[in-house]
């Protein structure tokens, strides 16, 4: 399993918020950044701007491109970040602490139907 995203890219990701039950961790970077593999659980993504990224994980890569504002659904995973755009990127995650009750591997995925 990959590093928790605030040991493993530090500079880029900080805690916000933390109880016994959610962290939310807000993300930032500039053009042009790879981060470093890491590992988020399930979590809720909360876009604070506009960027395009190419995640990679398991593999595979995925190009996205998000509006500020959206909202996304992110099964846990390990992967690891490059900002392909032109744009920083601003995001926060809501990570869950409770263990999914069915932890089958999930595609990676950033789409508007939360799978």
């Amino acid at each position: 399993m990959a590093d928790d995203p605030v040991q493993s890219n530090p500079n880029h990701y900080r805690v916000a918020f933390e109880n016994d039950r959610v962290r939310v961790l807000e993300y930032t970077d500039e053009p042009g950044h790879t981060s470093v593999e890491h590992h988020h659980p399930d979590s809720v993504m909360i876009t604070a701007s506009s960027f395009r990224r190419r995640l990679y994980a398991r593999g595979t890569s995925l190009d996205v491109e998000l509006p500020e504002g959206a909202v996304r659904w992110l099964s846990a995973q390990d992967h690891y970040g490059e900002n392909t755009g032109t744009t920083p990127t601003h995001a926060f995650f809501v990570e869950l602490k409770e263990p999914d009750p069915n932890p089958a591997p999930r595609p990676m995925s950033l789409g508007p139907e939360g799978t």
